[in-house]
């Protein structure tokens, strides 16, 4: 698995309007926790997870035991972690097939790119 930070750094490079309709420059995570996690499933397996904020449901990923949530920097507060579980189908209901195929193909063209 590629170093959590670089990840961070990839998706973050790759947020835009066109993976989330709630993506701002000034908070590029802002609503795409449900495509970041089912990105970073597909890369890297592990337990979708979800737990409750005010903005609504926040779905990140276990994978080998570790919390890998690349998007809590959307929120002000800290996070309330319940790690509640989830699924790909509940992650979906967060986003779209465009967002997911548009999230999906510009971070495995950065990973491959970051490897070449």
């Amino acid at each position: 698995m590629i170093d959590v930070n670089i990840l961070e750094q990839i998706f973050k490079n790759c947020w835009s309007i066109d993976s989330s309709s709630k993506w701002t420059k000034e908070n590029p995570a802002n609503g795409q926790c449900g495509v970041t996690s089912l990105v970073l499933h597909d890369l890297y397996g592990g337990d979708i997870v979800k737990t409750w904020t005010n903005d609504g449901w926040h779905f990140y990923l276990y994978i080998n035991g570790d919390r890998i949530d690349l998007t809590k920097s959307q929120f002000r507060e800290p996070i309330d972690y319940r790690d509640n579980p989830s699924s790909r189908e509940e992650a979906f209901l967060d986003t779209n097939m465009e967002q997911y195929r548009y999230l999906k193909g510009s971070v495995l063209t950065k990973i491959v790119n970051f490897f070449s």
